[in-house]
Parts: structure tokens; C-alpha cells; sequence
């Protein structure tokens, strides 16, 4: 089973992200969205990452031009039919995700593995959507993509070893470094990560310390790079709130309810940085 042409559903920044580090790693890629502008915008921002590049000498103008050919727009997801590889970076939704899947089984050549970057969603629920559970997996790259080395490989009830081991051995083409997670919610990132994201917004909404105060004690006390709630923002308030309901929904534990402040501004429509306004003020 080998691996040279990829298809990457959804061109927003995880989706750009992926086909970006797939195309520098010799991949023949192809991005595919839903309009022709969400598509432009995905390969402007690739355009915009492989320029720096180039300003601060990590690649050549030639390598960068290279990268650029092996991309391919697309808004049909029958441009599927040739690729080896789906990976698949649409909205956080089961819906979408699913019916996506369920198309990609009727397209795609029987060889062709069907990857999710979901989050947080069940791998083997999305599989079941499919004629092929065994070749459905989970990538779960980090944001922002070329930069963050971890890929969380999420192994289906019914993933096969061999295509498992594809994808890691992929995986490390990419740069990466390829851990094995098994099919609980949240995986092992936002199991961990999304409650002490949630917990940092209790101790703000029961008024323990200020925001400030609370990002500087994870900062200065716990050495993070980034306090919880200016990464909250950052990642979106909106998705930080619908992997706690995942978590919440798959666990059946109120220890990952959703902080009440956290559904308040999300239904106010702060969202954190994407929208101007969040935990923080974003002019």
C-alpha cells in the first residue's frame, strides 16, 4: 500500500495546513472545498507561509515553486476518484462528517485509505458510515500545522494494522511524530487539554482571579507557552465548547460540563480571535 496522491477536504486552516506540509514533503496534493474562494484563500495562505519561508532562507524560491505545482484546486469531491489518500479537515460535526465519508466510499478506488483530523469525534462511528471500516483512521494534526510536530493516529474499532502502519510511516514523512491513540473522546489532546481550558473559565466566572491573572499563573507557574484562556480564544470559544459537549455527551461525567460563562459567550457570539472579541479584545 503506498501513498503518493492525497486529497485534503476543507482549505480553513487546518485543511490549508495539511495540504501545505503534504506538498513540501512530495506529495501530489489536491485541496478540495466547497466554493472556488474558499479554496483561493487556502492556497494564499500556503502562498503567504512558503514566501516566509523563503524570506528567512529555509527554502529556495525554485523549492518553493516546486511545492506550489504539486497543488491542485478542487470543489468536486469526485477529483477523489485517483487519490490514495483522504484526509479529511471539514467542520467538527458527525453529520457532515459522516455523509462526507459515505460519498468518499462510493468515489474512491477500494486501496484508498479515508483519514479524519477530527478533534474529537468517534473514528469508529465515522468508519461505520463506510463499506470499509478497516481502512478508516484518525489524523489529528495541531494547529498551526507546519510548525506543531504531533499527529494523534486514532485507531477504529475495525482499522486494519497494515493501514495503520501506513499512515504512521506517512506521518513521518510529513515531519511529524506519529502517536498512537485509541477511539475514546477527545483522544488524548482534548481529554486533557479541554477541561483545563474549562476549569481555567470557572475559576474566571467564580471570580477566583482575572483573566490576566489566571493565563499568567499557567505561564510564569506551569511554564505554558500560552495561558488557557488566551489559547481558548485563540482555538475558538465555539469549538472549545462543542469538544466539552463531546466529552461530556461520551463520558457521561459532569466533571467535563461546559463552564456556564463559556455557552454565554459563545451564544453572544464571542468567539475568541476569529471574531474580534473573546476571553480577550482582538482590534
Amino acid at each position: 500500500m503506498n501513498v503518493s496522491k492525497v486529497l485534503v477536504i476543507g482549505a480553513g486552516q487546518m485543511g490549508s495546513g495539511i495540504a501545505q506540509v503534504c506538498a513540501q514533503a512530495g506529495y501530489q496534493v489536491i485541496l478540495n472545498d466547497l466554493k472556488p474562494e474558499f479554496v483561493e484563500r487556502g492556497l494564499g495562505v500556503i502562498q503567504k507561509n512558503l514566501a516566509r519561508s523563503v524570506d528567512k532562507g529555509r527554502m529556495s524560491e525554485t523549492q518553493k515553486q516546486e511545492v506550489l505545482a504539486r497543488l491542485t484546486p478542487s470543489t468536486a469531491l469526485n477529483d477523489a476518484s485517483g487519490v490514495d489518500l483522504v484526509i479529511e479537515a471539514a467542520v467538527e460535526n458527525m453529520e457532515i462528517k459522516t455523509k462526507i465519508f459515505t460519498q468518499l466510499d462510493k468515489i474512491t478506488p477500494a486501496h484508498t485509505i479515508l483519514a479524519s483530523n477530527t478533534s474529537s469525534l468517534p473514528i469508529t462511528e465515522i468508519a461505520a458510515a463506510t463499506n470499509r471500516p478497516e481502512k478508516v483512521i484518525g489524523m489529528h494534526f495541531m494547529n498551526p500545522v507546519p510548525v506543531m510536530k504531533l499527529v494523534e493516529i486514532i485507531r477504529g474499532l475495525a482499522t486494519a494494522d497494515e493501514v495503520y502502519q501506513v499512515i504512521e510511516d506517512m506521518t513521518k514523512t510529513l515531519g511529524k511524530v506519529p502517536v498512537e491513540v485509541n477511539d475514546f473522546p477527545g483522544f488524548v489532546s482534548n481529554r486533557i487539554l479541554m477541561p483545563m481550558i474549562n476549569e481555567a473559565i470557572y475559576t474566571l466566572y467564580e471570580g477566583v482571579a482575572e483573566k490576566e491573572a489566571i493565563d499568567e499563573v499557567m505561564k510564569l507557574g506551569m511554564n505554558h507557552p500560552m495561558g488557557p484562556l488566551t489559547l481558548a480564544d485563540f482555538i475558538g470559544l465555539d469549538t472549545c465548547l462543542y469538544i466539552m459537549e463531546t466529552l461530556h455527551e461520551g463520558f457521561g461525567d459532569d466533571k467535563y460540563r461546559p463552564c456556564p460563562l463559556l455557552r454565554k459567550y459563545v451564544k453572544a457570539g464571542w468567539l475568541g480571535k476569529k471574531s474580534g472579541r473573546g476571553f480577550y479584545i482582538y482590534e
